[in-house]
């Protein structure tokens, strides 16, 4: 079985509306001023970055994960502003078994306006076609149905739900599964 060649640096990618940039530690102030609010992150974790201390020591993490070939983390920017209006991660890449999970987190006022859905037309064909995975996971919360139909209508297959597996300081929640194969990329992908 061939290796796959690891990238040396985060490449840029773009949509029509949206930059997605390799995250560094100078975007702290502007991911820690939507990452610090318990709301955006409810779907994330119950216990948000409160500092910019914090924000760096989260993208230091990041970064030290891209570094040992087992995540790609990139700040979504506004083309029309110049502002980061999110983040996106690929994130427990694992090239052996060639299989990665994903993670958005979207500033409130950018929320359902579409966002993921033109960034997922360019992670798509990086993940299968660039990185030559063969899986692509979403794990979310059960209530979480913005990413729900989010997934769905990008054709990824529910596979099953995990019970009670995160806390939020108050109560548990179920994770939904969702995945997308190669093969099932390569047949709805546009050739």
């Amino acid at each position: 079985m061939r290796t796959i060649n690891f990238i040396s640096d985060i490449p840029t990618l773009e949509t029509d509306h949206y930059v997605l940039k390799g995250m560094t530690i100078g975007d702290s102030p502007q991911l820690l001023s939507f990452m610090s609010h318990k709301e955006t992150m409810k779907f994330i974790t119950p216990n948000p970055v409160q500092s910019i201390d914090e924000m760096r020591e989260t993208i230091s993490r990041y970064l030290t994960e891209f570094m040992e070939q087992k995540g790609i983390p990139w700040v979504i920017i506004h083309r029309e502003s110049g502002e980061v209006i999110g983040q996106f991660r690929l994130h427990k890449l694992n090239l052996w078994h060639r299989k990665v999970e994903m993670g958005a987190i979207i500033k409130d006022d950018f929320q359902r306006k579409g966002v993921m859905t033109e960034i997922l037309q360019v992670i798509l064909p990086y993940v299968f076609d660039s990185l030559e995975l063969n899986r692509l996971v979403g794990d979310i919360f059960a209530e979480n149905e913005g990413s729900r139909k989010l997934l769905e209508k990008f054709g990824f297959q529910k596979e099953g739900v995990l019970r009670d597996t995160d806390f939020d300081g108050e109560r548990f929640h179920d994770t939904v599964i969702y995945s997308m194969l190669r093969a099932e990329y390569n047949e709805n992908a546009p050739h």
